[in-house]
């Protein structure tokens, strides 16, 4: 079985981290080991109907300031056109490429992937170790079905 988690936050596994970001409230932050560059994404769906939205951390208050960066459909992620951030920024060709791997089965060995300590489902903070390891409670990971787009 492949690991999961590297270390606490730390998600490794493409086909876990694809059902985690398509969970409904999941925020992750992109690391890069070439750039040492770094992007944090809210991936939400409002209900079972929607796509799903991407928008990106922009700002400094970790709460606020997240803007519109594009969707997530069953075809793959596409750049959002009322998105103020453009197309061609490091942020908008980070999140393109990742969910590329992403829907390829990899995630390339170049970032890093983590998640905030809140459930990737229900947006609830984690206490028990085990659920903070794989970003996800009990409950919700219980439910969690594989990513059907």
């Amino acid at each position: 079985m492949t690991t999961l988690i590297e270390s606490k936050g730390r998600l490794t596994d493409p086909d876990y981290i694809l059902s985690y970001i398509t969970a409904g409230k999941a925020t992750i932050t992109l690391v890069s080991h070439k750039t040492e560059a770094r992007f944090t994404y809210k991936i939400s769906r409002p209900n079972e109907n929607s796509p799903y939205f991407v928008k990106l951390l922009n700002g400094p208050d970790n709460y606020e300031n997240y803007v519109f960066l594009g969707t997530i459909f069953p075809d793959g992620f596409r750049h959002g056109r009322k998105s103020n951030i453009t197309e061609s920024a490091p942020s908008s060709k980070a999140f393109s490429w990742f969910y590329g791997l992403l829907a390829e089965g990899r995630v390339s060995e170049h970032i890093e992937v983590w998640h905030e300590g809140k459930c990737g489902r229900c947006g609830r903070k984690l206490t028990v170790p085990e659920s903070i390891s794989i970003g996800m409670g009990p409950e919700c990971s219980a439910r969690l079905l594989p990513f059907e787009g």
